[in-house]
């Protein structure tokens, strides 16, 4: 998924001998200690040192470049301030740190720039972005260009509180969105909306549907669209596509003062071979490992950071950092964690190098994705990483100090798995499968999972949520909504990709905009509906959330009615005194008087029912409620006796007093 891409600025031939010119060497923003601590792989506020920064130097003002390239003999800055002529601005090297520096008064904000690398070995020279670049030119150009933030935050209240709002207790429902194709403006050929236009209009409808937080897409770098920006090169700069990096901050804070969070994936896994960026840097593999077996990726055909060397790990906890500190993130979702795990991941017998243990584990990596957490938590322990792992790799969301990798959460890639295999299955198969959705109560608190209808589940020919679901239209509707309200009801936090809101009939196309205009349509407005009332219930009740970690939140009442496709748990907080009882119909036939056990005498109300009229529903339900009877049933003292409707869930209400 990679593409070479070039600056749209022509480089000078250098010269046989260069010219020192006008850049001043007295001057550096590295003390001892920097270059200490960035050797020895433990400086995490490198953005504040490494790149270009804007500064003046005895009343010059000009920019101070800095950038990691130990095995050049020759580093020079070239941009717009001198025609891209290597010979003019050559940097200086910085002790024995690997690093090169100077401050060029020529230099000024807005112009755009590369480091013309000259390697000691085989006479290699290449131009290079900034790997601290904070903002870039426009893909398919590549330069790196010389910026100074200017935003001023206004989500101060936000930021106070939100410790609260990302605790593991509190109702976290993520909407999953790509920015380039969440809307667009068709009267302007279709082209995606800015950060500043998307702020009042994700903002309203996020808080709208009920969503607690968004999580975007990589919002880094990268040259190559169709990569959805997983093919990061700009560690340190939101992608130019949508806007400068104070638009950015904009968006940020506009989702704040709307007391929406905000989510951002990174990847620091691996990253593309296009040749102005982190490949082969400096003529040698300095990000990457150098053997392919460790150091190239077979699935994406992309380069390996090399989670071992120091300095590579002080640049990517850098990077996670910074998005914390510069843009008042909420949380990371790291990207393909398992990649990391395995050094065999995706290999054949042959085609990997075991640890000094002989295993499969990558130990550098283990050990970095464990400072990478410490250090986040340290510094902001009112955010949260989360974890895409889909193996039994034991602890990932438990403390470092426990022995774990220390993220906050982990992605249910099981759950994702189970219940689109069986909810994708004709109904009338579904009771030879009913173990798919008893299963994930075996390993439900090993970790603290996030439930995710994520984006990976709608491309490459997988359909749209609502395509994978069997039957003519009204089932496959009926299937989505008990689909996404078995999500809401399970232990664990949500996450759902856009479109899967609203039911987007087609699989999602990164390059044009999701299909708003279904929603003039009552069965689409109906999910659309079904999925605010399932967030604002979710909020509104401790039961939903609160433990969603402990299994003292959840209690079956009847896992085995395989039969009838028929399932019932519990949701439940002492401290508010209330029990929620869910039951699911899985099959397109009502289960009229059906009896549920129940563990409270008196009244349980009916407070979300999918087969609703206003959520396009055949309008099946119980009248507001059921009186408890005094007739044991599921090993309890009293029962319900109950309709359930078609492809439905239905939410009961007991409340003491």
């Amino acid at each position: 998924m990679q593409v070479t891409q070039n600056s749209k600025h022509k480089k000078t031939t250098k010269s046989s001998t260069y010219v020192n010119s006008c850049v001043r060497h007295d001057f550096s923003l590295l003390t001892q200690d920097d270059l200490f601590l960035f050797n020895e792989g433990k400086h995490f506020r490198l953005y504040d040192k490494l790149g270009s920064h804007v500064i003046e130097h005895e009343g010059v003002a000009g920019t101070y470049f800095a950038v990691w390239a130990p095995d050049a003999h020759y580093v020079s800055v070239i941009g717009d301030f001198n025609h891209f002529d290597p010979g003019k601005h050559p940097l200086k090297p910085c002790g024995n740190s690997g690093i090169w520096e100077g401050f060029v008064p020529e230099a000024q904000e807005g112009m755009c720039y590369k480091y013309h690398v000259a390697s000691r070995y085989h006479g290699h020279t290449s131009d290079r972005a900034d790997p601290f670049a904070q903002r870039f030119e426009h893909p398919p150009r590549s330069a790196s260009v010389i910026w100074s933030p200017r935003n001023q935050w206004s989500d101060q209240p936000w930021m106070e509180k939100r410790k609260e709002i990302n605790s593991h207790q509190a109702p976290i429902s993520i909407y999953e969105l790509h920015l380039a194709s969440w809307m667009r403006v068709p009267e302007e050929g279709n082209r995606p909306l800015t950060y500043r236009e998307m702020a009042p209009k994700l903002a309203d409808y996020v808080k709208r549907m009920g969503f607690t937080h968004v999580e975007f897409l990589p919002v880094m770098e990268h040259p190559f669209d169709g990569s959805w920006g997983y093919q990061t090169l700009g560690y340190f700069a939101p992608t130019s596509r949508f806007g400068s990096p104070d638009d950015f901050a904009f968006l940020v804070d506009h989702l704040h003062q709307n007391d929406i969070g905000v989510i951002l994936d990174w990847v620091p896994s691996h990253f593309p071979s296009d040749a102005h960026g982190l490949a082969f840097f400096d003529g040698t593999h300095l990000y990457e490992h150098a053997d392919p077996r460790l150091g190239f990726h077979p699935d994406w055909k992309s380069c390996i950071f090399n989670h071992g060397r120091n300095e590579v790990r002080s640049f990517l906890i850098s990077s996670a950092l910074f998005w914390l500190d510069r843009y008042h993130a909420d949380g990371l979702r790291v990207d393909a964690v398992a990649s990391m795990l395995y050094l065999d991941y995706s290999r054949k017998e042959g085609e990997w190098i075991p640890n000094h243990f002989g295993g499969n584990e990558n130990l550098e990596a283990i050990e970095f994705l464990r400072m990478l957490n410490a250090e986040v938590y340290k510094s902001f322990p009112d955010v949260q990483t989360m974890a895409e792992e889909s193996t039994s790799w034991p602890a990932v969301s438990r403390p470092t100090y426990l022995g774990g990798l220390g993220f906050g959460m982990k992605w249910d890639m099981g759950w994702m798995h189970d219940s689109l295999v069986y909810c994708s299955k004709e109904p009338v198969h579904r009771k030879w499968h009913h173990n798919l959705l008893s299963f994930r109560m075996l390993y439900a608190w090993h970790e603290n999972f996030v439930l995710p209808l994520s984006h990976d589940e709608v491309v490459h020919g997988k359909g749209s949520l609502l395509n994978k679901m069997p039957g003519d239209a009204w089932q496959k509707f009926a299937n989505l909504r008990l689909l996404l309200g078995y999500m809401y009801a399970q232990s664990g936090k949500k996450l759902l990709f856009m479109g899967g809101e609203f039911g987007q009939w087609d699989e999602w196309n990164y390059q044009r905009s999701l299909d708003w205009h279904l929603t003039e349509f009552d069965r689409h407005r109906g999910m659309q509906q079904w999925v605010s009332d399932l967030n604002r219930v979710y909020r509104n009740h401790r039961s939903m959330h609160v433990l969603d970690f402990h299994s003292e939140g959840f209690e079956w009442v009847d896992c085995q009615d395989t039969e009838n496709s028929v399932i019932s748990f519990l949701r439940r907080d002492p401290e508010s005194h209330e029990f929620l009882l869910f039951v699911f119909n899985f099959t397109p036939v009502p289960r009229q008087g059906y009896r549920i056990g129940v563990p409270r005498n008196g009244h349980w109300e009916e407070i979300l029912n999918s087969d609703a009229p206003t959520y396009w529903g055949s309008g099946i339900g119980n009248q507001g409620g059921r009186w408890a009877e005094d007739w044991a049933e599921h090993g309890r003292p009293h029962s319900l006796c109950t309709d359930i409707p078609p492809l439905g869930m239905v939410v009961f209400r007991w409340r003491q007093g």
